[in-house]
């Protein structure tokens, strides 16, 4: 009976406390800094991103001292009840995003949409007399690449219509007012040019018919498109008529349904959902038991110091032996984050907007901008794109800086990006190449050249002899499934082999000289 009440005291009511202080403190601050003080944010991070990842960081400072108290087979187990906790605030804390959204926009009721420009702007209106011009649409033809390595082709077309006060204004080239209509459809990646355009054509066929077949004037009201990808999507469809700044043009979105509906369940949701989430938890706390010695040093406030913090920190500071790697992975995050903040995405980038930014594309690259191929390598594609590279880069890079030092550790990370990027363009007519891993295979084959070669002690070149195989085998493999440059990853692995080669005999004199000078120290 005294575990059970240890439990509620020092476990599940600090988390009730860290979950519902969580969710009124973002929704709060969602209300004031973006809705009310209008500051400039994309919905989707604003919505899911934020609310998903931020609550690690009262998790990790506060709950999981806590949970370390109780007694697990492994690590994993304490790993769980983190990731259970940070579920259970944050499913609740996005749901009631998009409830702050809905409950705190106003209605504005217009005779005619020109009235828009007579009122302060709102999230929603209704108009009493109106009329869609189907006949002079603005059409826009996009496509993705999402999901794990690429995996998802997204063809979608973006329409915008125009909404007119009558049809005496039908063709007017200064309308400021339109209604979006999207259409979307997702197909395999790993399908050929040949089978995509097949089915892009297919696509927008029916996506036509569907167009002509709607009636469009039968709305109850109309939402005003947030700060999307979709709202992007139709600016750069009206970007074509260059008649308006995109400042200047609304964007709605049709609704159907009474406005008191627009709520929908969301409220029971919030309730449900985080009611659910302290009940799960609070069952998966029944099961373990406390680790007696811990928790009496707990009681007493002598708490172990936590040193987790300082050690992953300590990965992104450059300090002596681990310099430049900290440097390259603090530069590829810190354009990741800008591009973020920029409005360009967070899981994935559009090839134009990589473009943009400095990504390998040979027929830019050979006319002239031979730049690109050092700053692709800078460049990610999205989420998982850079965090599997970072980490890869990580790992080599922990064994390797140290045992060549700063200025040829630099040299051979920037030479084989560079000749990974040149090999992309000489396989690649026309694709878009970005990322680190080209110069990151570099390091690796460096590494591989290194092993093979014996220049390491043979207990420490078998394990990481076969890690490396299998990391370069893995990842070859899955370039072989579409969409991953494996021109450039080939390119990177046999230029750093080559340059391993070379300088294999220089590391392994050295190690030599440093394991004498060790010894007789």
């Amino acid at each position: 009976m005294a575990g059970f009440t240890n439990k509620l005291k020092f476990i599940f009511k600090p988390f009730v406390i860290i979950a519902t202080g969580f969710i009124i403190t973002y929704t709060f601050l969602h209300w004031l800094l973006f809705i009310k003080a209008g500051i400039p944010l994309k919905e989707e991070i604003l919505n899911f991103w934020l609310p998903f990842g931020l609550p690690w960081i009262p998790v990790f400072i506060w709950l999981r001292p806590r949970i370390k108290l109780l007694q697990f087979k492994n690590d994993n187990g304490s790993f769980f009840y983190q990731l259970i906790a940070c579920i259970a605030i944050a499913i609740p804390t996005i749901i009631a995003q998009e409830y702050l959204i809905t409950a705190t926009g106003k209605l504005t009721q217009l005779d005619n949409i020109s009235q828009i420009l007579q009122h302060d702007k709102t999230k929603y209106y209704s108009i009493k007399n109106y009329y869609i011009d189907k006949e002079h649409i603005v059409v826009q033809n996009t496509a993705t690449v999402t999901g794990k390595n690429n995996q998802n082709f997204n063809m979608l077309i973006y329409v915008a219509i125009p909404i007119l006060e009558n049809d005496t204004q039908v063709g007017s080239h200064n309308n400021k007012f339109w209604l979006g209509k999207k259409y979307h459809e997702q197909i395999s990646n790993s399908l050929s040019d040949q089978e995509k355009e097949a089915k892009y054509k297919i696509f927008t066929e029916k996506s036509q018919k569907e167009f002509e077949n709607t009636d469009f004037r039968k709305f109850t009201y109309l939402e005003v498109i947030g700060n999307t990808e979709d709202h992007d999507e139709f600016n750069n469809a009206l970007k074509q008529l260059k008649q308006n700044s995109t400042e200047e043009n609304l964007v709605f979105v049709a609704k159907t349904e009474p406005f008191e509906a627009r709520n929908g369940k969301k409220l029971p949701w919030i309730l449900g959902t985080f009611g659910m989430g302290l009940l799960v938890y609070f069952i998966l706390l029944l099961f373990p038991k406390f680790q007696e010695k811990k928790l009496k040093k707990f009681k007493k406030g002598e708490t172990t110091k936590n040193t987790d913090v300082k050690e992953i920190l300590d990965l992104f500071i450059p300090k002596e032996g681990f310099y430049i790697t900290p440097i390259i992975i603090n530069l590829n995050l810190l354009i990741y984050i800008i591009m973020v903040f920029s409005g360009l995405g967070l899981l994935s980038f559009k090839g134009q907007n990589l473009l943009n930014w400095g990504a390998n594309f040979k027929p830019l690259t050979t006319n002239g901008q031979w730049w690109r191929l050092l700053t692709s390598t800078f460049l990610h594609g999205g989420f998982m794109h850079i965090v599997a590279n970072m980490y890869g880069l990580l790992f080599v890079g922990i064994f390797l800086e140290p045992l060549l030092g700063k200025v040829k550790y630099a040299l051979i990370y920037l030479t084989t990006g560079i000749l990974a990027s040149f090999a992309s363009i000489l396989w690649y007519d026309a694709t878009i190449s970005v990322g680190a891993s080209g110069a990151i295979f570099g390091l690796y084959g460096f590494f591989l050249a290194c092993l093979v070669l014996k220049v390491f002690p043979p207990d420490f070149g078998k394990a990481f002899l076969i890690s490396t195989l299998v990391f370069v085998g893995v990842n070859l493999l899955m370039g072989l499934a579409g969409g991953i440059d494996n021109a450039a990853h080939i390119g990177g692995l046999i230029s750093g082999f080559i340059i391993g080669v070379i300088m294999s005999g220089q590391i392994k004199k050295q190690i030599k000289l440093s394991t004498e000078y060790e010894n007789e120290e």
